[in-house]
C-alpha cells in the first residue's frame, strides 16, 4: 500500500502533515554487488536424479541435473557383476535419487540394497525409486524422447526435423541408454522436478542432452578428497546464515578457485571431481594456462577475467561478444581461442541486438522485475503515461473529497492498492474509539490500518472504473513480451549453451593461471610409458601458505624399483605432510593444473587411495581402527599397478603386535605381486617392521627417513627426506614439546630402555618409600584404636584381617 495523493490540514485543531505530496510504491531495494553474489552462492544446491538399468553385463545410465536443467547420458557400457563402474558413477555425481526398474537382476538388487543401507554415506545416501518395468519399454521410451517438449528446439521445426535433430544427439542404437532415458523422463514427469508449485501444464524444463563419459577418469574416493583437503566445508561465520549452508574452508579448491562467474566455479568443481588420464585434454588445458602466464599476456588475461565477471543471465551475450573479439586477436593454434572465435557466431550478435532493443536494464534493476523500453508496445507506453500523471490527479481528487468531509477531519489522501483499487484514507480522530464511530455518511468503511481509516467513495469507485488496475495490466503485458523474447532467444539456445561452456572453460583456466602465477607453480609433464610419478622439489600447496618456511622434497617411483616407499622418522618430522604433498601434486596434474614443484612428471595413474586419519571420521560413528581397516581394504581390493597408495600410521589403532602384523601382511601382499605392485608410500613409527626384517628384501622396497640432528638434549628437524632408516622414534622430544613434566619424561626414557634391553621394570624407589610410610602409619593407627579391655575382642581375628594385610603391604 502507498499514498499517491494527500491534502494538508485546514483547521486549527492541529497542524497538517505539510505540503501536498504524491508517490508510488517504492521498488524493492536493489542489493549491492556483494549481497547479490552471496544470494547467488546461497541458492539451493543442485540435485541430480539418476536412472540406471543393468542387463546382460551392460549398464544404461542417464541423469538429470537441476543446476542447468540438462540430461546427461552414458552410452551402453560393460560392467562387472560387482557393478564397479556404476559405483564410480555414484561416487562422482552423488545423486539425490536412483531410479530403476522394479524387475531387476539379482546383482543389481543386492547392490541397491547395500546402497540404501549405508547409514553413514557422505554426503547422503540416495533415495532408491522403483518404477514398473513397463515404464522402461524400448518403444515407449523412444516415443517419450521424440515427443518431449524441449525448450532448445525451435517451434518452427517439423516432426521429421525434430526426429533427425534428436537422432544426431541421442544414441538410439544404445538400447539400454534409450530405456534409461525413457524411465528418467517418466520419473521427472511424475515427480515434477523443479516445477512442483507450477501449473500442471508446465513441464519439467530440459535445456539440452549431453554425453557423459567415464573413459580415462581417475578413481578417487571421498576419504581421499577429505584427508587431502581437496574440498573442505565449514559453517558460515554469520549467525544468520548458519542454517543456510556451508562455505568453502582452507582447501585446494578454495585457493585455486578464482573464477569470476558461477558457471566457471561449477566447471572447476566438476574437473576436481573428475581427474582424467586423457593427455590430449590435460595438455590443452595446460597450453592455455602457460599462454596466460607469459608476462606480455598479463593485461589480456586481466581484461578477459573482467569480462567473465559479467557472464550471468541477460548481460551474458554482451560480455560474450567481447570475449569473442578478444580471442580473435589471440593465437589460433590454441584450440580454446579458436573455438571461442569461431563458435560465438552471428546468432549471438542477433540475440544481443534483440535483447538490447527490448529490455530496459535500468528500469528492470530499479523495479526489480522485467521492464521493456519505450516504443516497443504503444499500449504499454500509453498506460505508463497515464500512471506517471496519476499523483497530481489524485491530489486534486483528494482536495475535492476533503471539501465534502466533516470539518473536524484535518486531512485526507487517495491511495491505490493493487488488486483492491482506489481508497480514501483519513486519520483516526480521538473521538473514533469504537468501530461504530468509523461510520461516515456517504462512505463505505473498508479497514483500519496504522491509525488511518480507509473508505470507498463515489469518486474512488469512478476511479476504479476509469483507470482500472494499471499496475497489473502493465506487468501482465510486459510479462507477455518477456515470454515472446524468451522464445526468440531459446530458438538459438544451442549457441548460448556453447557460449557458457566455452566461457566457463576460459574462466577456469584463467583462475588456474592466476594461482600458478601467485604461488610459483610449474607445468607438469605426462609420460604414458612411465608407471608412477617423479617430482623434483615438490611443496604442499596448502601447508606452504600457512608455514613461515617450507622445505621442498622430491619423490620418485617408477619402473620396477622402489615401488614401496617405507618412510620412518620422529613424530612431527613431516612424514604425513610428505605423503599428502605427493598425493596433491599428482591430483593437480591430473586435473590439468600447474603444480607446486620445480618439475613434475606424471605417468599413467588410474587411482589414488589413502589411509590417513581425518578428524571428519568421527562423524561416521565407527572406531578409528575400523575406519583404518575399511580404507586399507578398499586399496587392497581395488589398487592396480597404476594406482598411487598413501598409508600413514596404519595399525596404531590397536595393540602394537597386532597393528604391526597387519601392516606387514598388507605390504607383503602387495610386494608378492612383483611388477604389478601399486606405487605405495607408507609412513610408520613401527621401527620393528625394519628391525625384525618383516618385509622381504629386494628392489621393490626403498627405505626413506626424515632427516634430523641431535644437539645435546634437543632434536633438530630438517624436514628433509633422505634414504635410510630412523634409529628411534624420539617420542620423548615430541612429548617435551607438548609440555609434559621433566620427571615423567625421565621415567618414560628409563622404562623404554628397560623394555628395549629386556630387563625387568622396577617401581621408583622414592614412590615405594613414600607408600611404605603410608602403610606403616595405617598399621599404627589400627593398633592405637584397639580397645584391649573390650570383652568381645578377638585378637586372632584382628591379627588375620587387619594386621597381616597391612604388614604384607609394607614388606
Amino acid at each position: 500500500m502507498a499514498s499517491v495523493g494527500a491534502i494538508p490540514g485546514r483547521t486549527p485543531q492541529g497542524p497538517g502533515p505539510g505540503a501536498a505530496s504524491a508517490s508510488f510504491p517504492s521498488p524493492a531495494p536493489v542489493p549491492g554487488r556483494g549481497e547479490a553474489e552471496e544470494e547467488e552462492n546461497e541458492q539451493e544446491p543442485a540435485e541430480i536424479h539418476l536412472c540406471v538399468l543393468w542387463t546382460s553385463g551392460y549398464l544404461g545410465i542417464a541423469y538429470y541435473d537441476t543446476s542447468d536443467s540438462t540430461i546427461h547420458f552414458m552410452p551402453d557400457a560393460p560392467d562387472h557383476e560387482s557393478l564397479k563402474l556404476l559405483q564410480r558413477v555414484l561416487d562422482e555425481i552423488n545423486p539425490r535419487s536412483v531410479v530403476t526398474s522394479a524387475k531387476q537382476d539379482e546383482n543389481m538388487t543386492r547392490f541397491l540394497g547395500k546402497l540404501a543401507s549405508q547409514e553413514h554415506r557422505e554426503p547422503k545416501r540416495p533415495e532408491i525409486v522403483f518404477l514398473p518395468s513397463v515404464d522402461f519399454g524400448l518403444e515407449i521410451s523412444k516415443q517419450r524422447l521424440l515427443s518431449g517438449n524441449y525448450a532448445f528446439l525451435p517451434d518452427s521445426m517439423t516432426t521429421t526435423e525434430k526426429i533427425l535433430f534428436l537422432s544426431s544427439i541421442i544414441p538410439f542404437d544404445c538400447l539400454l541408454t534409450v530405456r534409461a532415458l525413457g524411465g528418467l523422463l517418466k520419473f521427472l514427469g511424475r515427480r515434477r522436478i523443479g516445477v512442483e508449485l507450477e501449473d500442471y501444464n508446465v513441464s519439467v524444463p530440459i535445456l539440452g542432452f549431453k554425453k557423459f563419459v567415464l573413459t580415462h577418469l581417475v578413481s578417487i574416493d571421498q576419504d581421499t578428497y577429505s584427508v587431502l583437503q581437496i574440498f573442505k566445508t565449514e559453517s558460515h561465520p554469520s549467525v544468520y546464515k548458519v542454517a543456510s549452508g556451508l562455505k568453502e574452508g582452507l582447501s585446494l579448491f578454495g585457493i585455486l578457485n578464482r573464477c569470476r562467474c558461477k558457471w566457471g566455479e561449477k566447471l572447476l568443481r566438476l574437473w576436481f571431481t573428475r581427474p582424467t588420464q586423457d593427455l590430449g585434454e590435460l595438455n590443452a588445458r595446460l597450453d592455455v594456462i602457460q599462454f596466460f602466464l607469459l608476462p606480455q599476456n598479463l593485461d589480456m588475461a586481466q581484461m578477459l577475467h573482467r569480462l567473465l565477471g559479467h557472464i550471468k543471465n541477460v548481460p551474458t551475450v554482451y560480455s560474450a561478444l567481447g570475449l569473442r573479439d578478444a580471442c580473435r586477436s589471440l593465437p589460433q593454434s590454441i584450440q580454446l581461442f579458436q573455438d571461442i572465435a569461431q563458435e560465438f557466431s552471428d546468432d549471438l550478435h542477433h540475440i544481443a541486438s534483440l535483447i538490447g532493443k527490448v529490455v530496459d536494464f535500468e528500469g528492470s534493476l530499479a523495479e526489480n522485475r522485467f521492464t521493456v523500453l519505450p516504443n516497443i508496445d504503444p499500449d504499454i507506453d500509453e498506460k505508463k503515461r497515464r500512471l506517471m500523471g496519476l499523483p497530481s490527479f489524485l491530489t486534486e481528487v483528494a482536495r475535492k473529497e476533503l471539501e465534502n468531509l466533516d470539518s473536524r477531519i484535518p486531512s485526507c489522501s487517495v491511495i491505490y492498492i493493487p488488486l483492491i483499487g482506489f481508497l480514501l484514507s483519513i486519520p483516526r480522530l480521538p473521538s473514533m474509539a469504537e468501530a461504530s464511530d468509523f461510520e461516515i455518511e456517504g462512505l463505505d468503511f473498508m479497514f483500519l490500518s496504522e491509525e488511518k481509516l480507509h473508505y470507498r467513495s463515489a469518486r474512488t469507485k469512478e476511479l476504479d472504473a476509469l483507470l482500472g488496475d494499471l499496475h497489473c495490466d502493465i506487468r501482465d503485458q510486459e510479462t507477455l513480451l518477456m515470454y515472446q523474447l524468451q522464445s526468440q532467444v531459446l530458438a538459438r539456445a544451442a549457441v548460448l549453451t556453447r557460449v557458457l561452456d566455452l566461457a566457463s572453460r576460459l574462466d577456469v583456466l584463467l583462475a588456474l593461471a592466476s594461482a600458478a602465477r601467485d604461488y610459483g607453480y610449474s607445468r607438469p609433464r605426462y609420460a604414458p610409458q612411465l608407471i608412477g610419478v617423479r617430482i623434483q622439489n615438490g611443496r604442499h600447496p596448502l601447508m606452504e601458505l600457512c608455514a613461515r618456511t617450507f622445505v621442498p622434497n622430491s619423490a620418485e617411483c617408477g619402473g620396477d624399483r622402489g615401488r614401496v616407499k617405507v618412510i620412518t622418522g620422529p613424530n612431527s618430522s613431516g612424514k604425513s605432510i610428505y605423503l599428502k604433498q605427493v598425493g596433491l601434486i599428482t591430483f593437480m596434474a591430473l586435473v590439468g593444473s600447474f603444480v607446486p614443484a620445480e618439475e613434475a612428471e606424471i605417468g599413467a595413474v588410474d587411482a589414488i587411495f589413502t589411509r590417513i586419519h581425518s578428524c571428519d571420521s568421527i562423524s561416521l560413528g565407527l572406531s578409528t581402527f575400523m575406519i583404518d581397516l575399511n580404507q586399507v581394504a578398499k586399496a587392497v581390493n581395488n589398487a592396480t599397478k597404476q594406482s598411487l597408495v598413501l598409508i600413514d600410521e596404519f595399525g596404531k589403532g590397536t595393540n602394537t603386535v597386532d597393528g604391526l602384523a597387519l601392516l606387514a601382511a598388507v605390504l607383503r601382499h602387495w610386494l608378492a605381486l612383483g611388477p604389478t605392485c601399486p606405487h605405495i608410500f607408507v609412513a610408520t613409527n613401527f621401527l620393528s617392521l625394519v628391525q625384525l626384517q618383516l618385509l622381504p628384501q629386494g628392489p621393490l622396497v626403498q627405505y626413506l627417513t626424515m632427516e634430523t640432528c641431535e644437539d645435546g638434549d634437543d632434536l633438530v628437524f630438517f624436514y628433509q627426506v633422505c634414504e635410510g632408516i630412523a634409529k628411534a622414534s624420539h617420542a620423548s622430544h615430541t612429548a617435551a614439546q607438548a609440555g609434559l613434566p621433566d620427571q615423567l619424561l625421565t621415567r618414560g626414557r628409563e622404562v623404554s630402555d628397560l623394555i628395549r634391553s629386556g630387563k625387568p621394570i622396577k617401581p621408583v624407589k622414592e614412590l615405594l618409600k613414600e607408600k611404605q610410610m603410608e602403610n606403616c602409619q595405617t598399621l599404627v593407627d589400627k593398633f592405637l584404636k584397639l580397645d584391649l579391655e573390650d570383652p568381645n575382642l578377638d585378637l586372632d581375628l584382628f591379627m588375620s584381617q587387619e594386621v597381616l594385610p597391612a604388614a604384607t603391604a609394607i614388606l
